[in-house]
């Protein structure tokens, strides 16, 4: 069986700027970084933009509730990045905080999105979930799981990928970085406007938060 440091040993391998194939000059570890760093904008701005909507229509919070705990997530994932940059300066290292706090990432994405499948409590099959704390209970624990992933991996990613680059290639490591920060915001714009186009053609607010899920 393939143990955890196995996958960290591998991947290390991978990321090696020594060991890495180029591609048009670049090291190849750096298309994998900005193509996961769009997808996780995409993803976590995608379930943003619909949460107060999921709160409301789906928890069926009140208004009060529902912007009180949207502006608690929105705040804890600006607060996890000091973590992140605490962990990875002084236990384990960029490299091994992006992938375990990547995976608590997903895993957040992955419970948010079973907490709003309907049918999972929906027994009398009337179209409205009957177990409502149920999935107050996996929306919370979903939420505060992307918190610390998408805030505790903010500090790391970026300087990680520049630390792909030898110290001659000064020219494609700030290519790099401007790329690297289109893919962010890319990813962020698209989020936000297809998020609200399949809001008019999906019925189940449950359903679109598990949309952003797909490009986790």
């Amino acid at each position: 069986m393939v143990s955890y440091q196995d996958w960290l040993s591998f991947w290390k391998i991978c990321f090696s700027p020594t060991l890495m194939p180029s591609c048009f000059g670049y090291p190849l570890s750096i298309f994998f970084i900005v193509i996961n760093e769009f997808c996780e904008r995409f993803s976590y701005y995608g379930m943003r933009a619909v949460l107060v909507l999921y709160f409301k229509y789906f928890l069926h919070w009140d208004d009060n509730l529902s912007t009180a705990i949207y502006h608690t997530f929105v705040a804890l994932c600006y607060l996890t990045p000091i973590l992140g940059a605490i962990i990875a300066d002084s236990w384990l290292g960029k490299f091994k905080t992006i992938i375990s706090l990547s995976i608590v990432y997903t895993i957040g994405q992955a419970i948010m999105a079973v907490s709003s499948i309907n049918d999972m409590t929906d027994y009398n099959r009337d179209g409205t979930p009957d177990n409502i704390p149920l999935h107050i209970g996996l929306s919370m624990i979903g939420l505060i799981l992307i918190a610390f992933g998408t805030g505790g991996i903010k500090p790391c990613v970026s300087a990680f990928g520049g630390d792909q680059f030898e110290e001659e290639q000064e020219k494609q490591r700030n290519r790099f970085f401007s790329l690297f920060y289109l893919s962010v915001n890319a990813g962020s714009l698209l989020s936000t406007i297809i998020t609200p186009i399949l809001r008019g053609k999906l019925t189940s607010v449950g359903l679109l938060m598990q949309v952003p899920s797909v490009l986790t």
